[in-house]
């Protein structure tokens, strides 16, 4: 009775319950039709659909990554044929002589260094030039003896195409490339008759990881073929070692190129995928294998399993369900019993989908806190970004009320506020034996951490803006009504120079500028900075400068510019004397200081003087562009604000760099140029002839001209002229009667100088001279 009894009680308090009765139905039809759906639908589609598409996907993630190994040859054949073109393979190297003209043999080496850290899939690089003697720089320099070897670099100049992967038989069977792949290239770069060839061997590791890339799975492998079927490289280990031969094979027969197919070996199953590289010379095949019957065998497994499991399940899913259904109604039972009858009631700490709710309002009101915690860490950023954007004109649009809103919402107050900026320039590096340029940012940051300690101690709204170019600004919001502003900024200027002092042990320039109630006037603000800054005293002493002071008297100073110094300096230049040219830099800087120690004209006249000198390098015939690889002169200068280091620079990055190159350039060029000088003497060496006259008639200038004469002849300008003049005059004296004045006239001497440099180069006066030749004779 007391069974029945229960079951009655269950079916009065339980099932005549609407949402019990939902509930019931609804859990047992989720617990028993889609299990077995589920089942027989993976087991009908989903292993043929997962192996159709692991399939699709292998093939599509190895087409991607082949298209890009595909792109790295193609990069690494076009920069060697780059190479090929380099103006220092040109003919000359046929009849060079590498070991006394080790400056240009060092200059190939570096080339060929250069060359081989190019690319990461280069291993070696290797030039051979057939010149009066074979030579290998691999990149040290080897004489080639053996003729087998040497027969074998040739065969690369009897290449029909001028860059091949595919090499010729002697040479992959004679050199130490035979178990190698290696990329050749004839030289220079396209002609009928190459003198030599770039060879380019392969890092096979470095490949293998290349291509380990096309297999999509850890336990599979990819191999490579020539256009001969021949295996260039494989990734197989010794397990696969069988099936790789079969895939070989499989490629002996299948000509077609591209293709995917799947391959059952030993209880697997892979996914083999293969396509071609058109290389130049050659046709390379890879071939992918993948296995995918590890993941897919599973699928089978699990899906039986769940097969077999729901139809059990079905038996128990009554039991369950009420079992379920009884769980899920307590909720409502309990919240019943409370609200009727509290005398019954039964407190169980049971979790349900409230506290869930509830639990996920407070996760998501932390994140909310934590969000706005990030927020707040991010303002000053969103300041510095907005000062930038407001500077440099891209808010120009907006209206005065829209910005103001736009930095209430930064966080500042600027209601009846006044906004001002001060300019922090670090100076006295070059000074400082303890500092290298390499600190700017490390120094930059420091100034900027220290102007951020002191300003808060005296203003509540700040924003410091580093430049990472030893210079940072400090922009500031006052109330209108705050009294003595300028001293309040002035003593604020003299704290942090002294911390400047103390702790960095630099000095510093500080700026301030007038101030302004108008948003859209703030970047004025930066702009007057800019320009008053210049107005310093060129000279490492702590300064403060008030913008609202300068006399109009400082913006209309007349500017001293030492010419006669700049004509000794570019004399210096032309002449390839450094050390003087340095003296007299080091006079033109203390002539400025003395006459006018403003920035704004030392560095005028710092640019006036450098492009002084980039006119004679440009008279000279050679690109400043080209010289200093393509550096913004002008803006490294700009941003010199040290005496000495504007010295060293001009020294060391200007002048001297010109000077070596035009020493290390002085060859053919350099003989053309003084056989025409010859030529030119031997024709007017009646006239009045100068090195400068020379220097211009053939477009350069008296320095390397006079450096050109003494290297190429071994004598000096005036003493060739003076020997042609003479031998000149020696043949008139000899076979004619003309008078020793008009023979001077003749060769271009007035009549008491020719005596004298005849009878210092000859010996004996002109007229003692044609009567010793005249009794001989």
């Amino acid at each position: 009775m007391n069974f029945w009894t229960k079951i009655r009680n269950w079916v009065d308090n339980r099932w005549s319950s609407k949402y019990f009765r939902r509930s019931f139905l609804m859990i047992l039809f989720i617990t028993s039709i889609p299990g077995i759906v589920s089942a027989i639908g993976i087991y009908t589609f989903g292993l043929y659909s997962t192996e159709e598409e692991l399939r699709k996907i292998h093939v599509e993630e190895i087409n991607d990554r082949a298209q890009n190994i595909d792109d790295q040859f193609n990069y690494l054949e076009e920069s060697l044929s780059y190479w090929a073109f380099e103006p220092i393979f040109n003919s000359q190297l046929i009849n060079m002589d590498y070991v006394s003209e080790f400056q240009k043999t060092r200059d190939l080496k570096q080339k060929l260094l250069i060359l081989q850290g190019s690319h990461p899939l280069i291993d070696e690089v290797e030039l051979f030039v057939n010149g009066r003697e074979p030579i290998l720089l691999s990149p040290y320099l080897s004489f080639i003896q053996d003729n087998s070897i040497e027969d074998a670099y040739q065969s690369l100049l009897l290449g029909r195409q001028n860059v091949t992967w595919d090499q010729e038989d002697p040479f992959t069977e004679n050199t130490k490339y035979t178990k190698d792949i290696v990329l050749t290239h004839q030289i220079p770069g396209v002609v009928n008759h190459p003198f030599g060839a770039i060879i380019v061997k392969i890092d096979k590791q470095k490949l293998a990881s290349l291509i380990e890339t096309l297999t999509p799975y850890s336990d599979g492998f990819t191999m490579l073929f020539n256009q001969e079927n021949e295996v260039l490289l494989s990734t197989a280990n010794s397990n696969h070692k069988d099936l790789a031969n079969v895939l070989s094979n499989e490629l002996n027969k299948n000509q077609n190129g591209s293709s995917s197919f799947q391959l059952d070996w030993e209880d697997e199953t892979f996914s083999v995928s293969s396509g071609q590289f058109d290389r130049i010379g050659s046709t390379w095949t890879y071939v992918s294998a993948a296995p995918i019957s590890a993941i897919t065998s599973p699928i089978v497994t699990i899906s039986k399993v769940i097969m077999v499991a729901s139809l059990s399940i079905l038996i128990l899913a009554f039991l369950m369900t009420w079992f379920a259904s009884n769980r899920l109604y307590k909720p409502v039972r309990n919240l019943v019993n409370t609200l009727t009858t509290p005398d019954k009631q039964r407190v169980k700490d049971k979790r349900d989908e409230f506290k869930q709710i509830h639990e996920q309002f407070h996760a998501l009101t932390d994140e909310r806190r934590h969000l706005e915690k990030r927020l707040s860490e991010q303002i000053p950023q969103l300041r510095q970004n907005f000062l930038v954007q407001l500077t440099k004109g891209y808010l120009y649009d907006y209206s005065e009320g829209s910005l103001r809103q736009r930095m209430e919402k930064y966080g500042w107050s600027v209601k009846d506020h006044t906004f001002v900026l001060l300019d922090i320039q670090l100076t006295g590096m070059y000074d400082s034996d303890k500092i290298n340029e390499e600190d700017d940012s490390l120094l930059t940051f420091a100034m900027a951490n220290i102007a951020e300690d002191i300003t808060k101690e005296q203003f509540q709204q700040y924003t410091i803006l580093n430049n990472y170019d030893l210079s940072a600004g400090i922009f500031l919001i006052v109330p209108n009504n705050k009294e003595s502003l300028p001293t309040s900024l002035h003593v604020l200027a003299e704290k942090i120079t002294e911390a400047i002092n103390k702790v960095l042990a630099l000095k510093a320039t500080i700026t301030i500028s007038s101030k302004t109630e108008q948003v859209k006037q703030i970047s004025h603000l930066f702009e007057e900075i800019g320009r008053g800054k210049r107005y310093r005293e060129f000279e490492n002493q702590n300064q403060i400068i008030h913008l609202n002071d300068l006399q109009e008297r400082e913006y209309k100073k007349k500017l001293y510019y030492p010419f006669e110094l700049e004509k000794e300096i570019i004399q210096c230049v032309r002449r390839g004397r450094t050390k003087e040219a340095e003296a007299f830099i080091r006079q033109f800087f203390n002539y400025l200081v003395e006459n006018g120690n403003k920035e704004l004209n030392v560095q005028a006249s710092n640019m006036q003087l450098y492009s002084t000198i980039q006119h004679e390098i440009l008279h000279s015939g050679i690109d400043p562009t080209v010289l200093y690889n393509g550096r913004n002169m002008y803006e490294e200068l700009a941003q010199i604000r040290e005496r000495e280091w504007i010295v060293r620079w001009l020294v060391d990055k200007v002048i001297q760099p010109y000077v070596d190159f035009v020493e290390n350039n002085m060859n053919i060029e350099m003989k053309q140029l003084v056989d025409e000088v010859a030529l030119y003497i031997h024709e007017h060496y009646m006239e009045d002839i100068s090195l400068e006259s020379c220097a211009d008639q053939v477009d350069t200038n008296a320095y390397t001209l006079s450096k050109a004469f003494k290297k190429v002849l071994g004598i000096n300008f005036i003493d060739y002229l003076t020997t042609v003049r003479l031998d000149q005059a020696k043949e008139v004296l000899l076979n004619s009667n003309l008078k020793i004045s008009e023979i001077a006239e003749s060769v271009g001497y007035r009549h008491s100088y020719f005596n004298r440099i005849f009878k210092k180069h000859v010996g004996v006066p002109p007229s003692q001279y044609r009567k010793i030749k005249s009794n001989s004779s």
